[in-house]
C-alpha cells in the first residue's frame, strides 16, 4: 500500500462533474451517464484529456496537488452489459482510463494522484435494492482487481448510498491490498438515500473492516445538505477528508427531473466550502460533482490556496 500525499498536504483539488460537463458543455451523448465508452473513440479520448488537463492546470497554477478520478464510475458489469461491454472489454476500459491519466500526469509539475473510480451498482439517487456485504464484494471485485493491477494510486468508490455496499467494496479492495476511499452521498436532510445517518455509515464501515479505508468523502450533495449531518467533535467526522459537492441546492429527485443544468454560483459554492471546513478542519481533498466545472474548482482553489 502507498502513502497517499493528500493525507499530508494542506490542499489537493479534484476535478469536477465530468459527466455533466461532457454532456452540457461538450455536447457528447452519454447513455446511462457512462463516460468510459469515450475511451474507445479518438474524439472522446481527446475530450476527456482536455477535461482533465484543465483541472490539472488550475492546480499547477496555484501550486497544489490534484486527485483525478478515472472515467470509470459506470465501468462495472451491470452497467457495462447495458452498453454492450463484456468482462474483457470492461477490464480494457478500466486500464485505458488509468493510462489516459498517466499521460496527463507526466505533463504537469505537481503531485497528480490517480484514483480508479468505482460507482454504485444501482442508481445513485434512487437505490431500488441493497446488496448484502458479500454480494457487494463479489460484484465490485472484478473492477477493483483490474484497477489495483494498474499504476493507479488508489480506488475511490463514489456516490454510495448504503453501508453494506461500501463495506463490500472495502473488502474487495483489502483482498488485493489496494488503498480505498469511500464517498457517500446524502439527501437534503443529511441522510443517505438508504435512510442511514452519515455517522452510522462511517462508524459501521470502519468497525466492520478494521478501519481499512484511507479516508471518507461526501459527494453529489450540496454543502448545505451535508452540514446538518456533521458533529465536528465526533471521531467519525475526523475521518472525512474529501468533499465533491454539487453546484445545485436541489434534491436528487429534483435534479433527476430538471431539464436545465443548475450550475449554481462558483463563488458562493467556494464560500460554502469554507464554512463547511470550519466543521471539518481535516478536509484536504476538494473538488466538484454534478453541475460543477473548472470555474467552480477554480473558485475553490483560490479560496483555499490564496
Amino acid at each position: 500500500m502507498t502513502q497517499l500525499p493528500q493525507l499530508h498536504e494542506a490542499l489537493f483539488l479534484t476535478d469536477g462533474g465530468a459527466e455533466t460537463t461532457l454532456i452540457f458543455d461538450d455536447g457528447i451523448d452519454l447513455p446511462d451517464f457512462a463516460a468510459f465508452p469515450l475511451l474507445d473513440d479518438p474524439d472522446g479520448h481527446a475530450a476527456l484529456t482536455r477535461y482533465y488537463e484543465r483541472y490539472a492546470g488550475i492546480a499547477e497554477r496555484d501550486g497544489v496537488g490534484i486527485v483525478l478520478e478515472t472515467a470509470t464510475w459506470r465501468a462495472s458489469s451491470d452497467w457495462g452489459a447495458r452498453l454492450g461491454y463484456d468482462a474483457q472489454r470492461l477490464a480494457d476500459a478500466n486500464r485505458k482510463a488509468v493510462d489516459l491519466l498517466l499521460d496527463v500526469r507526466q505533463r504537469f509539475a505537481i503531485p497528480v494522484v490517480i484514483s480508479g473510480c468505482v460507482g454504485p451498482r444501482g442508481d445513485a439517487y434512487r437505490p431500488e435494492t441493497i446488496m448484502s456485504r458479500s454480494e457487494a464484494r463479489d460484484y465490485h471485485a472484478p473492477q477493483i482487481r483490474t484497477l489495483a493491477d494498474t499504476p493507479a494510486d488508489l480506488v475511490t468508490a463514489m456516490t454510495l448510498t448504503n453501508t453494506p455496499e461500501a463495506t463490500g467494496i472495502v473488502d474487495a479492495a483489502r483482498e488485493v491490498n489496494a488503498e480505498v476511499v469511500i464517498s457517500f452521498t446524502v439527501e437534503t436532510d443529511g441522510l443517505l438515500p438508504s435512510g442511514e445517518t452519515l455517522a452510522h455509515a462511517i462508524r459501521q464501515v470502519d468497525e466492520d473492516t478494521d478501519g481499512h479505508a484511507a479516508y471518507y468523502m461526501v459527494n453529489c450533495a450540496h454543502p448545505t445538505h451535508i452540514a446538518p449531518a456533521l458533529d465536528p467533535e465526533a471521531p467519525w467526522a475526523q475521518r472525512i477528508r474529501g468533499l465533491r459537492a454539487n453546484a445545485s441546492k436541489l434534491s436528487h429527485a429534483e435534479l433527476d427531473e430538471a431539464e436545465v443544468l443548475d450550475r449554481g454560483d462558483p463563488e458562493e459554492l467556494a464560500n460554502d466550502y469554507r464554512a463547511l471546513r470550519t466543521k471539518l478542519p481535516r478536509l484536504t481533498v476538494l473538488g466538484g460533482c454534478c453541475g460543477t466545472d473548472h470555474r467552480h474548482v477554480d473558485a475553490i482553489s483560490r479560496a483555499f490556496s490564496g
